[in-house]
């Protein structure tokens, strides 16, 4: 099994940053797509951002394009997201997520992941 741990979320004003992090277990962390997703009360768990294990390929949901990075560290099994510029809509608690990869390209859905982290709670305020 894959054991994943949020760290870095909190409270951050309207414009500012925060970098969360992942941090995996195993020795095979390269052979794992990651992703981020975040779930608002009531609303349901949606993607953030995904990486492929080599770290080449990433892709985004389009209202953070521009504002967040997905990135990794194989060396250290960790996966960041460097979120810039953040909105009070970006208030959720964040999941860091791991997909061994079998030929497909991107994972956006969430049942596509096998592990998911405890998630952390990232809190815009105006």
């Amino acid at each position: 099994q894959v054991q994943l741990v949020e760290s870095g979320g909190g409270s951050v004003q309207a414009g500012g940053s925060l970098r969360l992090s992942c941090a995996a277990s195993g020795r095979t962390f390269s052979t794992y797509a990651m992703g981020w997703f975040r779930q608002a009360p009531g609303k349901e768990r949606e993607f953030v951002a995904t990486i492929r294990g080599s770290g080449v390929i990433t892709y985004y949901r389009d209202s953070v394009k521009g504002r967040f990075t997905i990135s990794r560290d194989n060396a250290k099994n960790t996966v960041y997201l460097q979120m810039n510029s953040v909105k009070p809509e970006d208030t959720a608690v964040y999941y860091c997520a791991a997909k061994l990869e079998r030929g497909s390209y991107i994972y956006t859905k969430r049942w596509e992941y096998d592990y998911w982290g405890q998630g952390t709670q990232v809190t815009v305020s105006s």
